[in-house]
């Protein structure tokens, strides 16, 4: 029982040590994740200050159709956030692919934002 406290002591310990606004590769996961599933609040939460006006129109995207992500998988270097895979809409009986890209990262008030595609 002692043994399994100060397990569970050490990692509380060891998260409290890492970055507090996260992996920037996570935000732009749950960015995605959000705008497929037309999640308003969440979208509001990770668009940084200079997107904000883009809410309505980020979260109307997948509206009108049945969207998922496919063969996601993010990497983080810098403010720079690249990923592969794409966003699959079906419009009727059709797929369509939305392939993914980079995107941009900015930390605002201690947490990574989504800040547009990069280039």
């Amino acid at each position: 029982m002692k043994r399994l406290v100060l397990l569970i002591f050490l990692l509380f310990t060891l998260a409290a040590c890492g970055d507090v606004a996260g992996d920037p590769s996570d935000t732009v996961m749950k960015y995605l994740e959000a705008k497929v599933s037309g999640d308003t609040d969440t979208l509001g939460q990770l668009l940084c200050s200079e997107m904000e006006s883009d809410l309505a129109r980020e979260a109307a995207s997948f509206s009108s159709v049945e969207a998922h992500l496919d063969g996601v998988s993010c990497t983080a270097n810098g403010d720079i956030v690249t990923c592969e895979g794409a966003i699959v809409a079906t419009y009727g009986t059709e797929d369509r692919e939305f392939p993914l890209s980079s995107y941009r990262v900015v930390k605002e008030d201690g947490e990574w934002r989504w800040c547009g595609e990069s280039g």
